[in-house]
């Protein structure tokens, strides 16, 4: 039998250059306004991204760094604390992967947030307020400068730097074990689950009262 995690692809190092975002508390509904998330698929919402923090209400350009030319090719964010707080959208992590961003290292992020994150194989890794803010310099002092995050090892590279970081464990073992995608692995294993579900007695009378209203 096939491994129904083969087609899944281990998550267990990104590298690539930075973009750092700086605040605590920026919550789901600064990431991805309410009013753009009216739509049946999440193809498009990349341009949406911090709309009311990169736009006017005359849709001028606010001084943002996704809004900047030397960060428009970024793909590891730099964030503070507490990030992701607010309603629990799954729309903020896929605009943001859907801008670039592969990887993001934080403060500290909201539990549902980073979790909606490991759904899309988006790594959250966290380290110190210190170590946040000397990597937010650098990245600014750095905008093509390479950023190695490999989460296997728990550390972050850059520059002459190597610094420490951490991964939660369940989300360390599903990234880089490739089984972090649910959705794939459910039908990787759809025969186990309908033979599984044709075995559940409240299930078959379920099916029955269908098939006797049909």
């Amino acid at each position: 039998m096939s491994d129904p995690t083969e087609d899944i692809p281990s998550v267990d190092y990104v590298e690539g250059s930075g973009i750092p975002i700086r605040g605590n508390d920026i919550d789901t509904d600064q990431i991805i306004p309410a009013r753009f998330m009216k739509v049946v698929t999440f193809d498009g919402l990349g341009e949406f991204a911090f709309f009311d923090l990169r736009f006017d209400d005359e849709d001028n350009e606010k001084d943002h760094p996704f809004n900047e030319e030397r960060f428009q090719d970024s793909n590891v964010m730099v964030v503070n604390n507490n990030f992701g707080c607010g309603s629990s959208r799954e729309h903020a992590p896929q605009a943001l992967m859907r801008w670039g961003i592969d990887a993001i290292i934080g403060e500290g992020f909201a539990e549902i947030f980073a979790g909606n994150c490991l759904a899309l194989g988006i790594p959250t890794v966290t380290a110190d307020h210190e170590t946040i803010n000397a990597l937010q310099q650098w990245v600014d002092d750095n905008p093509d400068g390479k950023i190695e995050v490999d989460v296997r090892a728990e550390t972050v590279t850059y520059g002459d730097n190597e610094i420490n970081v951490s991964v939660d464990r369940a989300q360390r073992e599903a990234l880089v074990e490739g089984n972090w995608d649910t959705t794939a692995l459910m039908k990787a294993n759809r025969n186990a689950i309908e033979e599984t579900a044709s075995q559940l007695p409240y299930l078959d009378r379920t099916r029955s009262d269908i098939e006797a209203d049909d």
